[in-house]
């Protein structure tokens, strides 16, 4: 046997183990990047594909907010409030299949880029019907509805994935207010916050004039 084929040989075992090492981190990192209670993609692995996404003029930022996820908590217990919000998290991915992303940054709070051909407005009202169907295997009133609110990236050539989630942040939280389930950002400038927070949220300056963003 060649000398060559001796070191080749020899060498099989190490590769291999590299290979396994690899996949191993790889696997953890994924791990890592999901949510544990949803599945969904964390912050950080939304970021990545939605920034990527964000790429393709016909990408759509969606943020959704479980409304009254407090009161179910309370009534039903967190059992019942984890059930829902893993039922919220299927539909959305659901929704949004392979060609987007959704993601749960935290809490009650979700969020979604979808690739859409121009009829957004009705996907998202499909979406919110789906959202409020009740939680399979729960008590009928474990149900509430999802306010969504979202933005179109080519309306803000430019804005990069943060600036897109806070306009559809306030469009959500006025589609919240008043409970009409979906809206979309308005062109205007952002209102005026603090660590891409919305007025109104924890956190949001309230010293500091606003611009509107029309409904």
């Amino acid at each position: 046997m060649s000398n060559l084929a001796t070191l080749l040989l020899a060498t099989l075992p190490l590769a291999a183990g590299w290979l396994a090492h690899v996949r191993w981190l790889r696997h953890c990192l994924n791990t890592a990047r999901r949510d544990p209670l949803t599945g969904l993609r964390t912050r950080d692995g939304f970021t990545r594909r939605a920034t990527a996404l964000l790429r393709d003029p016909r990408a759509v930022v969606v943020l959704a907010d479980v409304d009254r996820f407090k009161h179910i908590n309370d009534t039903f217990g967190h059992a019942a409030g984890d059930a829902l919000l893993r039922a919220t998290a299927d539909r959305l991915a659901h929704h949004v299949g392979r060609t987007g992303v959704a993601g749960r940054l935290g809490g009650d709070e979700f969020a979604a880029v979808l690739l859409d051909d121009g009829t957004a407005a009705d996907t998202l009202a499909v979406l919110h019907a789906v959202l409020a169907r009740p939680v399979d295997g729960q008590d009928p009133a474990v149900r509430t509805t999802v306010s969504l609110g979202w933005v179109r990236a080519a309306d803000f050539p430019g804005e990069q994935l943060p600036a897109l989630l806070r306009r559809a942040d306030e469009a959500m939280y006025a589609a919240k207010q008043s409970r009409t389930g979906a809206r979309r950002a308005g062109i205007g400038r952002l209102f005026a916050t603090l660590a891409g927070r919305r007025a109104g949220r924890h956190g949001a300056r309230t010293d500091s004039p606003v611009g509107a963003v029309p409904a």
